[in-house]
């Protein structure tokens, strides 16, 4: 029985998976199980996993496509170690990744449950140039990365305040995993957060102060559908919205702030003004990368808009 279980979920990414397995293979810590768990591909993925010659590595599959979410439980329910930690087919994990968030649990008490590191978000395309151009505090609200603790994040992750990127960088101990019967296979958006949500209601959240994930930003799907999951998402935790709320956090204020980006972004510029009327207004430094996805989205309309994604 191995100390970590690492479970990749992947469905037709036979070209880039090699990236996440390899990064796997590449870890200081070696007492680990790799669980690619291929959801249906209909590319060459499983030539891609079995071309590795290491007995860690264990190829599961989905005869249909499931989802993410199915994806990642069915890999739980093969996990065997003492931690489950995730990773998303397109992203890495740098060599020291699995060392240092072992260690850091170890030296914690039962109630730390999961850790989670800093994160190099790598843009592909176009959609990334905000990223790049602008600092990350001129494109979101107030962030509180690197925060440890238990449920008072809760409020943090409802504000869109804490960005883990927990499909990549969380590593869980495997009985709250289990606690908590592991992802929701309703969510196919937002189904990080949902997850490390239910994280929290059952123990602590550690971090180490290092980059050890990077993150590659490869496209979104277009507004409507985040609307749409982003609807169902608050809806699972209304009642932790409303105690919220009534506390004085505008959770669902802060949500139409990031719906009205994301339409302006694809040149919705009504639905971008109907959701902005109702958002937390942004603090004068936010104004830049608001302003930034008006612009793009305004020009993208008058070329013939930008391409929807899926």
């Amino acid at each position: 029985m191995s100390t970590v279980s690492v479970v990749i979920p992947t469905y037709n990414e036979a070209a880039v998976l090699h990236r996440s397995i390899e990064s796997v293979l590449a870890q200081t810590y070696e007492d680990f199980e790799l669980l690619v768990v291929d959801d249906g591909s209909t590319d060459e993925t499983a030539a891609a996993v079995r071309s590795y010659d290491d007995e860690r590595v264990r190829y599961l599959a989905h005869g249909t496509n499931r989802g993410a979410s199915a994806a990642r439980n069915t890999g739980i329910e093969h996990a065997t170690g003492e931690y489950v930690a995730f990773l998303d087919a397109d992203d890495e994990w740098y060599p020291r990744k699995l060392e240092r968030q072992v260690a850091e649990l170890s030296d914690r008490a039962a109630s730390w449950v999961a850790v989670y590191c800093g994160v190099d978000l790598v843009t592909e395309d176009d959609d990334g140039l905000l990223d790049e151009w602008l600092p990350r505090s001129w494109t979101r609200l107030d962030e509180t990365e690197g925060a440890e603790g238990g449920q008072g994040l809760v409020k943090d992750v409802l504000l869109d305040r804490l960005h883990t990127s927990a499909g990549s960088t969380l590593l869980v101990r495997r009985p709250v995993v289990e606690a908590i019967d592991g992802f929701d296979e309703s969510f196919d958006r937002f189904q990080d957060s949902e997850f490390l949500i239910r994280v929290l209601q059952q123990g602590q959240l550690a971090y180490v102060d290092e980059t050890l994930v990077a993150r590659y930003d490869t496209g979104r799907p277009d507004a409507e559908a985040i609307e749409a999951a982003d609807e169902a998402y608050l809806e699972k935790f209304a009642d932790t919205v409303d105690e919220l709320e009534r506390r004085g956090y505008d959770i669902q204020g802060t949500h139409d702030y990031f719906l009205a980006k994301f339409y302006f972004q694809e040149g919705e510029l009504g639905e971008g003004f109907r959701h902005l009327r109702n958002a937390c207004w942004p603090e004068a430094r936010q104004y830049p990368g608001l302003l930034y996805s008006v612009a793009t989205g305004t020009v993208s309309s008058l070329v013939g808009g930008r391409p929807r994604r899926s």
